[in-house]
This record gives C-alpha cells, structure tokens and sequence, in this order.
C-alpha cells in the first residue's frame, strides 16, 4: 500500500514540476502555474517535502474521496423522494466509537514522522558558521560574526514596475544589498527582532521562523546549489509588511571567504547597528554619570 502512495504522490509532484517549469530549479520566483512546493536544496527541505509527499497527501487524498463518496451516498440514499417518512435515529454507539477513533489513530501514525522531522528543525549542534537575522519595520539586518562581526541592512530595491525595469531587477524580490551564504556548510541561523515579530521565510532552505523581540531563535540550513533564492517576510508587521523581501546568493566556499573579506572592510561592524527599541529606551533613560 505504501509503495503505491509512494508512486502516486511522485506522478502528482512530477505533474506539478512539469507545470511549473524548469524556472523554479534555481529560485523561488514565481513561474506560470507554478503551485508546487520549490524544487528543495537542503537536507531539511527535502524531508519537509518527502513528509508532505509520502504522508500527508496519501492520508488527505483518502479523507477527501472518503467524504466525498460519503456525502453523495447520503444525498442519494436519503433524498426526501426515497424516505417519505424520515427515520428519527439520534445515536449510533459503533459510529460515534469510529469518527472519534479514526482521526485519533491517523494523528498517533501521523505523530511519528511529524516528530521526527520537528526534531531535525533544531539540530543546530555542529554547525560550521552562524548568521544572525534582526527584523525591523521594514528591512532585514544580517550579522555575521563569524566573519568579522559586520553587519548588513538588506531593504526591497524596487516597489514599481519602473524601478524593477530601470535597475534590471525583480519587483518587490530583489533587495538593494546582496546577502551571501556559501554552500555545502552548514549554517546556524540565530533571529530575532528590533521591534515586533516578523516571520524570516525562505522555502527552499526548509527555514519559516519567526523574529521575536527579546528573543533569539535558532535554526539551520545546509544550502546545496549555489544560485539565488528569494522569500519573504510571512509575519503581519506593519504597513510595510510586503516591502521585507528575501534575497540570499548562495556561492562556493571559497568565494564566499573572498566576498566575507572584503565585506568585513566595507561594511560596519554590529556595534555600529541600531539598538533594538527595548535597548535603545534602556539606554536612554538612563542617567548620565557624573
């Protein structure tokens, strides 16, 4: 049985790539009648994939056809013409037992690979580098502090049409900064917020966090193919809330080292970054010495 969900679900993931197109290989840009998940390039966002495919789709498909012949069959069988006089049955002891069980049983089987891959999201132990994400109204801050400390305040490049044309960039995906990752190394993502929650959000790295102020979540990624992805902010954080892209250029390790360099020269170091607001007020309210 297994294996047969197993085949349906690869022809209906394979149905969808087809539809997408060979454009989503590389970004998460929107393509026409892309409604698939993004093609994965980390371990994690393969098993989110794998889990969706493998498990969730077979058990909805199965729930959703069920009620489905359910509700016709009740239609038909017990339409007014066919029960002139209609039964007044109120209970059913074996009935209530089964739609109470069921459901129950599916989310004990669902339980254990859900687990396990809600487990895997925090296996940040050994990484080899940390990024950390500051979200503020509107823009992203980058820290790298295994790279010299500095920071970098990536914000949307272009909000019109016009501007995407003039500056040859995407609308609304692209950011004035470039914000590079290398690949094949595995990143500790550290987030948190200068101000109120935003939600850091990208796909293809199987990473959807949320950026809480005060506090400093963690996850991981483990990026395979170079290229440039895009995400964006999923969090409601104000008026500007759809101006927070995403945009991540992820190169070999060696350029990333050379772009780092020279990145460390050119950019501020963390102490220069502004405070968050809590600390800001902190700081200020507090009396000078004399």
């Amino acid at each position: 049985m297994r294996k047969l969900f197993t085949k349906v679900s690869g022809l209906c993931a394979l149905g969808s790539m087809a539809l997408a197109g060979a454009g989503q290989a590389m970004a998460a840009d929107p393509q026409p009648w892309h409604y698939h998940l993004p093609e994965p390039v980390s371990p994690l966002a393969r098993q989110m994939i794998e889990f969706h495919d493998l498990w969730l789709m077979p058990v909805i498909t199965i729930i959703t056809v069920f009620v489905l012949l359910l509700l016709l069959y009740v239609c038909f069988r017990f339409r007014e013409s066919a029960n002139p006089v209609p039964s007044r049955t109120t209970h059913n002891a074996v009935l209530e037992v089964l739609w109470t069980g069921v459901p129950v049983l599916i989310l004990v089987v669902l339980a254990f690979p859900s687990l396990k891959l809600l487990y895997a999201t925090d296996a940040v132990e050994d990484s080899d580098m940390t990024i950390k994400i500051v979200g503020h109204q509107w823009y992203w801050e980058y820290q790298y502090p295994d790279h010299g400390n500095f920071y970098i305040d990536a914000r949307v490049a272009a909000r019109t049409t016009e501007e995407a044309q003039e500056q040859g960039v995407k609308r609304l995906m692209s950011t004035d900064e470039k914000i590079v990752f290398p690949a094949d190394t595995k990143i500790r993502l550290q987030f948190t917020s200068a101000d109120v929650l935003h939600n850091w959000s990208l796909s293809d790295f199987g990473v959807r966090l949320d950026t809480v102020p005060g506090r400093l979540n963690e996850a991981w990624t483990l990026i395979e193919k170079p290229g440039t992805y895009y995400g964006f902010c999923s969090e409601l954080c104000g008026i500007d809330h759809a101006f927070m892209p995403i945009e991540i250029t992820v190169v070999p390790k060696e350029e990333f080292e050379a772009w780092a360099a020279q990145a460390k020269e050119e950019y501020d170091p963390v102490e220069e970054a502004a405070l968050p607001v809590s600390e800001a007020l902190a700081v200020s309210s507090t009396p000078a010495v004399q």
